[in-house]
């Protein structure tokens, strides 16, 4: 199997990381200083489940000196989606299966945009991973989950690729729900963390921040009942309760965005959920919130006094 990933950040790095250590032929696509770290050192991955040293990496900046490959896993930040969609053209092949695993719910549209005819494969991940460095990959916790499917030729081997490599993986037979099971939950997380510039362990711990949570989720979950997702009523409630599970010092990966100064995935996060529930008449007051207390740091450029 060949695997083509696009974006080799804290997603990107540490599931073809894993990838390519156990041996699937995988090529990532990157640029700036992580490409050149990882021609010059390799890969580190830093994990509770084990440190691994993947060197030489395949890595290029240039799609078109790959070729086509029967998988290409899109990793990039949401903003960034339609040009490396665009990129990707030289690796689709006829069979050539597509899959985004960033956060959000309108990403599979885009890539079916650019791709009318191609083999669009829902996409989700649980992880907490980010670059410590240029070529280190540091994994938060102990949760690194893949979710795909489709109809593909690629989604068994790509599944039992995932095994050899110790990724805790899965295929769904109703991929759009597992899609806004997790929406739900980064949505939450993003949105609370990155507000209060705090971790989940301290937001979950206060009762009104863990209310503010809750509500957070429990409007995700009416905006996609609205769309016909089957998710149930209680849902925002289990998900509360995972959150108890989760690491104390785990956040979002947005917030880490707002720490280094960077822009934010705001829009595609609970500024989608605002968007979403405008069209189909469902109230997202708390959401709404977040959008605009956040709407200034989203573009770091646009930031003045």
């Amino acid at each position: 199997m060949k695997i083509a990933i696009i974006g080799a950040g804290g997603v990107g790095g540490y599931f073809g990381g894993r990838l390519a250590h156990a041996g699937t032929d995988v090529t990532f696509v990157a640029r700036g200083q992580q490409l050149a770290a990882l021609q010059q050192r390799g890969l580190e991955i830093q994990s509770a489940l084990g440190n691994i040293h993947v060197d030489p990496v395949q890595v290029t900046s240039d799609p078109a000196s790959i070729g086509p490959t029967d998988v290409v896993i899109f990793a990039v930040k949401l903003w960034d989606l339609a040009d490396a969609a665009r990129a990707a053209a030289p690796l689709i092949g006829p069979q050539t299966a597509l899959i985004a695993v960033q956060n959000g719910v309108e990403k599979d549209d885009l890539l079916r945009s650019a791709y009318p005819n191609g083999s669009v494969l829902g996409g989700v991940c649980y992880i907490a991973a980010h670059i410590a460095s240029p070529g280190v990959i540091a994994h938060i916790g102990r949760m690194q989950r893949l979710i795909f499917g489709g109809n593909s030729i690629h989604v068994q081997p790509l599944l039992e690729a995932c095994m050899a490599a110790r990724i805790d993986a899965e295929i769904s037979r109703d991929i759009e729900k597992a899609m806004w099971e997790k929406f739900v939950f980064l949505v939450g997380l993003s949105a609370t963390t990155t507000a209060t510039r705090l971790p989940i362990g301290v937001v979950r711990s206060h009762p009104r921040t863990r209310q503010l949570l809750l509500e957070i989720m429990q409007e995700v979950v009416a905006v996609g009942r609205a769309k016909g997702i089957g998710l149930p009523e209680t849902f925002a409630n289990d998900r509360l309760n995972f959150y108890d599970t989760l690491p104390a010092e785990m956040t979002a990966s947005m917030y880490k965005d707002l720490e280094r100064g960077g822009r934010l995935e705001l829009d595609w996060l609970s500024g989608a959920v605002v968007r979403l529930g405008e069209a189909l008449s469902i109230p997202t007051p708390a959401n709404r919130v977040i959008a605009a207390v956040l709407e200034p740091y989203a573009v770091p450029e646009k930031l003045s006094i």
